[in-house]
């Protein structure tokens, strides 16, 4: 596995960096981890009244007072990692970093804000979203497990991105532990309230007490049998969630915290920039009402 990890000194990249030395699973020979630094270019009329040396030399010891503690961190870990710095704008030198071939996972961390404008992670982490389809893991300050095997709740909606998100599960499962405790989660509707028109907030049942569990059990199924194939060729052991509700982000990050989760995965059509809508309604929701960290996969076929 080839991993991007970038780190900028702050409490948020320390989560990232202490969930990284946490996994087993990166131990391997096979391994590739990288640390970035990105630092912001000095003013250009400083830059020539410094000197290209000065300036340098300036760029080499801020970002050796960020690459050298994570390197060594991960070096206790028994971790193989490499260090370098780029000269740019963070969410662009990121980016491009993680858009490069071959790299597997970026794994960030995240101040976790609140939905206000959609400023939900910060900004390099949006711009990081919005402009690369590599998956990320987003750790938004939670102390790193100590356990080798996490709990894993895995989204699943019977799209592409839900089955996305499982196949990256599936391909890099040694990531959660030697024995994970991995839950399918899927989210029916509520058929027994429906808003009446005219009437505000009042509710009525649409139908029979059976019709309406007929209908969630048939769309559960749907939406799960694909991942149930996919999980049984891959010899993992799931347990399957069906949550009630008509807002299925809500439903989800409710579970999550209620059953402690280590991680969320989620897939993510991944609109852009374009009112900071980087993730889809459900997960931008659960993403908003849970702590936990998240694992978006971006792509639609199989990561």
């Amino acid at each position: 596995m080839r991993l991007l990890l970038p780190v900028d000194g702050s409490r948020y990249s320390d989560a990232a960096l202490a969930f990284v030395a946490s996994r087993r699973a990166f131990t391997g020979a096979s391994t590739q981890i990288e640390v970035l630094n990105v630092q912001l270019p000095i003013p250009a009329r400083a830059a020539r009244a410094a000197g290209s040396d000065m300036v340098r030399s300036f760029y080499e010891a801020e970002s050796a007072a960020v690459l050298k503690p994570a390197l060594t961190r991960l070096k206790k870990a028994a971790l193989r990692a490499k260090g370098r710095y780029v000269v740019g704008s963070p969410g662009v030198e990121v980016s491009a970093a993680a858009a490069k071939p071959g790299v597997d996972l970026v794994v960030m961390g995240s101040h976790g804000r609140s939905a206000f404008k959609r400023l939900l992670f910060g900004s390099v982490t949006n711009a990081v979203m919005a402009s690369c389809t590599t998956p990320m893991l987003l750790v938004r300050g939670r102390r790193a497990p100590t356990r080798d095997s996490l709990i894993v709740g895995i989204a699943i909606d019977g799209s592409g991105y839900g089955l996305a998100a499982l196949h990256y599960v599936v391909r890099h499962h040694t990531l959660f532990g030697t024995s994970p405790r991995l839950y399918l989660i899927h989210v029916v509707p509520d058929y027994t309230m429906r808003l009446v028109p005219r009437f505000g907030d009042a509710r009525l049942p649409v139908s029979s007490p059976q019709q309406i569990l007929d209908a969630q059990v048939g769309q559960f199924e749907k939406a799960v049998v694909p991942a149930r194939r996919l999980v049984g060729k891959a010899g993992l052991a799931v347990t399957e969630v069906c949550l009630v509700g008509n807002n299925a982000g809500d439903e989800i990050a409710a579970f999550a915290t209620r059953n402690r989760l280590d991680l969320l995965v989620l897939g993510s059509r991944g609109f852009g920039a374009l009112k900071s809508s980087v993730l889809g309604s459900v997960a931008t929701r659960a993403a908003e009402r849970c702590k936990v960290p998240l694992l978006l996969i971006r792509r639609k076929s199989g990561a």
